[in-house]
């Protein structure tokens, strides 16, 4: 018996319904969690800027304070996930994640699940300018042009507070990473 190749099928559109209904995974850090508390506001919007509107899920895992994965305060999860609203933006409220052992600066690593792609796409969100970001060694395979696309910047008049724009395709894509 020979077997036909059926057409590929995309991740989405089911995110809203589905995994990201509980908005409390968004809270990655609890009061009480060691660390700089942030709010990290993050937009998902296609090539032409239109915003992935309800239509994309975001997942963040991430260091703690003290650059540890495996990390033992009870009061920080270092996993989160949400869906994008109306206007294509999360916000997840975390800890500024510290250098991990490696040599890596503080850093934010991201799974991005929308309407359209056959697979997850990874990237990582790197705090603008943290003196660490000059000997990142994976920052540092990036060419310096598109290392913008990685950069949460700090929201003027908001404490804490940092945004990035996930385009996920066209000019100033955002730097995507084959795992």
């Amino acid at each position: 018996m020979s077997l036909t190749p059926t057409a590929s099928q995309t991740v989405g559109p089911f995110f809203n319904f589905a995994l990201t209904t509980n908005a409390s995974l968004g809270i990655l850090a609890r009061e009480g969690a060691k660390g700089e508390r942030v709010f990290l506001s993050i937009r998902v919007v296609d090539g032409a800027g239109a915003p992935a509107q309800g239509d994309a899920m975001i997942e963040l895992w991430q260091a703690d304070a003290e650059g540890c994965y495996a990390h033992a305060d009870p009061n920080f999860s270092g996993f989160g996930r949400l869906e994008t609203d109306l206007n294509g933006t999360c916000t997840f409220e975390t800890i500024k994640p510290g250098c991990v052992a490696n040599g890596s600066a503080p850093h934010i690593n991201v799974i991005v699940l929308a309407r359209g792609l056959l697979k997850q796409l990874y990237t990582r969100i790197y705090f603008a300018d943290d003196p660490a970001n000059a000997n990142d060694p994976v920052l540092a395979l990036v060419p310096e042009d598109r290392r913008s696309t990685l950069l949460a910047k700090p929201v003027q008049g908001r404490d804490n507070t940092w945004s990035i724009e996930i385009r996920l395709q066209g000019e100033a894509e955002t730097v995507f990473f084959d795992l």
